[in-house]
Formats: C-alpha cells, sequence, structure tokens
C-alpha cells in the first residue's frame, strides 16, 4: 500500500462517523455571487453534489452583488447606492438584480446536472427545485432614505421547502422575495439563509465567506463570546452582518452556523468532515457536549489525564478508582473523543465542594474550553446548595486566582478533605464563593 493508499484509508476512518451523523439533516448553504465567477465555484457544486448523494437535505441561498455591478458596468451605468449595507434598489437595479439572479441560478443548476462520465456527477441524477418561497415587504424609507424595491423576509413557505427536501431535490433561492400585491423585492443574502434556515429549524447553516477576516483562532464561538465580538464593532462590514444574523439563527432553533472562507478550495468538506474543521462555528450551547461520564468514558478520561499525572500536574489515579468515582465526573466530548474532564466532590454538611481533575486536550488550550467547563461545574454545584468550591493545586494556581478563586488554609476545608491531604505534594488550596440561586 502506497503513502496515499493509507491516507486515503485514514481520511475515510476518519469521515466516516460524520458520514453517519450529517445524514438526513437539513443544512443550508449560502454564498455571495462573487463565489460563481470563481475559479473554484465547479468544485464547490462538486462538493455540494457529494453531500446531496450522501442523504443531506440542501437548500443553496446565492447572492448576486457582483453579478449585478459587473452588468451595471457593461451596461455603462452609474454604480448604485449603497446604505447600511444595503443596495438601493430602484427600478433600473431591479431589472439588473432579476437578470443576475436568473443568469446565476441557471448556471448553478447546469453545474449540477452535468453527467460526462469524467466528473464527479457521473450518473448522480440530482434533483434541483427553485421557486416562489419567499414572500417579502419593503424595508421602506429608514433615516431618510428611501430603499424603494429592497425588501426583506416577510415569510418562508417552509411546508413546501420541506417537501421538496424530502422528495430528494436541493433547493435552489435566489436573494428574491414577492409580495402579496405582485411586487419584486432584492434581498440581503443574509437574511433569506437566515430566515430559511430558522423555518426550517436546520441542523446547520454554512456561510461561505467572501471575507478573510477572524471570528475566532480557535474555531469556536458561544453565544456570548459571539454577542461581545459584535458589540466591539472591531469586524469588517460582511463578517459583521453575517455575524448578526448567526446569533438571530441560533437564538431561533438553528444548532449550528458555521463561517468557512470561500476561497478555500475543499473548505466545505474540510468544515464538515473533519474534527476541527477549517472555519468557525457558533453554536448556542456554551456547555456543548459536556455531559455526566459514565463508566465507558473511563478509558478516555484516562488517555486525557495520564499526561498531567506523569507530570506531576494532577494526582494518580488507578483505572480502579476512576471507575469507582466515575459519578463524580463530567466530560466534554467532541466527536467520539474525550477533550476535557473534571470531577466534583460535594461535602454537603459544609455546603462546599472540591473540584478536581481538571484537565482539556493540549490541541484545544486557550479556546476557553475550560471556562465553560468551570461554569458548568459551578451549575453543577449551586445545583446541589453548593456556596463554596476549593480546588488543591501545585501548577495552575494563577489560572484559577484569575477565575475568581481566593488563596485559603487548609483549615478551611472539610474536616474529611483535611484528613486526606497529602503533605508531600504540598498543595495550594484555593477557594470560590458562587453566587446564591442558579
Amino acid at each position: 500500500m502506497t503513502d496515499n493508499d493509507q491516507q486515503f484509508v485514514a481520511w475515510f476512518r476518519h469521515a466516516s462517523p460524520y458520514i453517519h451523523a450529517h445524514h438526513g439533516k437539513t443544512f443550508v448553504i449560502s454564498f455571495d455571487g462573487a463565489a460563481v465567477d470563481s475559479a473554484n465555484f465547479r468544485h464547490l457544486m462538486h462538493d455540494i453534489a457529494l453531500l446531496s448523494n450522501l442523504g443531506i437535505h440542501l437548500v443553496l441561498v446565492h447572492g448576486t452583488r457582483l453579478r449585478i455591478e459587473r452588468n451595471l458596468e457593461q451596461g455603462g451605468l452609474a454604480a448604485q447606492q449603497y446604505a447600511d449595507g444595503l443596495r438601493i434598489t430602484d427600478n433600473t437595479a431591479l431589472e439588473h438584480v432579476k437578470s443576475a439572479c436568473g443568469q446565476i441560478s441557471s448556471e448553478i443548476q447546469a453545474l449540477l446536472s452535468m453527467g460526462l462520465s469524467n466528473s464527479p456527477l457521473h450518473a448522480a441524477k440530482i434533483k434541483i427545485s427553485s421557486g416562489n418561497f419567499i414572500t417579502a415587504k419593503p424595508v421602506g424609507v429608514r433615516h431618510g432614505i428611501d430603499f424603494k424595491y429592497t425588501g426583506e423576509v416577510r415569510r418562508v413557505d417552509n411546508a413546501e421547502l420541506q417537501r421538496q427536501l424530502n422528495h430528494g431535490s436541493i433547493v435552489l433561492i435566489s436573494p428574491l422575495g414577492y409580495s402579496p400585491s405582485g411586487e419584486i423585492f432584492n434581498l440581503a443574502i443574509e437574511d433569506v439563509a437566515t430566515s430559511v434556515a430558522i423555518a426550517l429549524k436546520a441542523n446547520k447553516w454554512v456561510s461561505l465567506s467572501e471575507s478573510t477576516g477572524t471570528l475566532s483562532h480557535s474555531g469556536y464561538l458561544t453565544m456570548q463570546t459571539a454577542t461581545q465580538l459584535l458589540a466591539e464593532q472591531s469586524l469588517e462590514a460582511d463578517l459583521h452582518r453575517q455575524l448578526k444574523n448567526a446569533i438571530r439563527a441560533c437564538e431561533n432553533g438553528v444548532e449550528r452556523v458555521h463561517f468557512v472562507e470561500r476561497q478555500l478550495d475543499g473548505g466545505l468538506l474540510l468544515e464538515l468532515f473533519s474534527r476541527d474543521g477549517v472555519g468557525t462555528m457558533l453554536s448556542k450551547d456554551p456547555f456543548e457536549n459536556l455531559r455526566q461520564a459514565q463508566i465507558d468514558d473511563v478509558g478516555g478520561i484516562i488517555a486525557l489525564i495520564a499526561p498531567l499525572e506523569k507530570a506531576g500536574v494532577l494526582v494518580k489515579r488507578s483505572r480502579e478508582k476512576l471507575e469507582t468515582e466515575i459519578a463524580y465526573f463530567v466530560v466534554q466530548e467532541r466527536d467520539g473523543v474525550i477533550i476535557a474532564c473534571a470531577a466534583l466532590y460535594p461535602y454537603l454538611d459544609e455546603k462546599m465542594a472540591e473540584l478536581a481533575c481538571v484537565a482539556v486536550h493540549p490541541r484545544y488550550h486557550g479556546t476557553k474550553r475550560g471556562d465553560a467547563l468551570l461554569a458548568f461545574m459551578e451549575q453543577q454545584a449551586q445545583a446541589q446548595q453548593i456556596e463554596h468550591l476549593f480546588v488543591m493545586t501545585t501548577r495552575t494556581a494563577h489560572w484559577f486566582q484569575e477565575r475568581g478563586f481566593i488563596a485559603a488554609e487548609l483549615e478551611d476545608l472539610p474536616m474529611a478533605k483535611k484528613q486526606l491531604y497529602n503533605y508531600q505534594r504540598q498543595s495550594k488550596i484555593f477557594i470560590k464563593t458562587l453566587s446564591a440561586g442558579l
């Protein structure tokens, strides 16, 4: 077997859990009009066809901005005006919007219909559905500016969308909306994608972004972090708009939103079929995949904490001890691998608890997973009417102090814990008072 063969087998084995997990799920994928004119667009369509063939229900939302600008320039027309990131769509611009939507929609359908024997779509028989799924209303006049035929989503025909998806079609949606009075409105791609994802309660919205800005170096955002980032007003306009809509999507039932740079060839597949992906994921649940440990997790916990035990950071625990105390442990799992753990040992008579065996896989250091783990354990403690949380540490004192733990003495600990203190380790003691209630 060659090195390439081995790499392929390893990749396929790594991707297989995701193939199973994504089957039957609903994903909304959005991309701007610039993607259609890029050299990699054919590859992107091939990747989307692959997702469909793997049993994923897909809704594609495409943009038109670059194509409209190009058509206007070729027609010798003046550049269009924008306000608040939206095009002011007059009669002339609306005609170009409709033209661009028709062009791009046709090009996408043509690529998804390819059946050449040397193409990835050979014999795929992919069905594409499009239609008037979006009811819109005018943006109107804002701050004295009349946006004319620029609109916003009023309603999504999610029942018809779901019927098309259940029949195995890829649904293709252009950024156009229709009013009950027969008017056509130009819509923002983020508004359309967000509204469709919410209406369908999509499992994922994947935004293929034109921006090369960075939302998170860790590849993961909680809602709290995303909201703070939005308030800082330091993002590029496009990313700011996408993040604002992503937060709205997660607040309204979309499980996860992924931001992936569109220019990265194969980025869609890498984001969806590898453990750490290549983009940034926003999830509503700040304690994503944090759960009570089970006996089957003992092996994963041992693999996680063994290097820390060897280095003397953690007290060595035997497998038998872990199995006996597994009910005290919480783990964070990512795609079948334990990447973080902690234990909470309550002393209910004193309304105290020990936080112990806190560990995060080195790959995820600096990703705030330790903070999420601590917050989760504090909630667990409060649920047991615990008022004070204490830790005993030899190497990580500063980390706990930065999170509200105060230096304490041995005499401050519960009597049962004082009797077990290891004088050889000389662990430092820190206590944190928890806020009352949940």
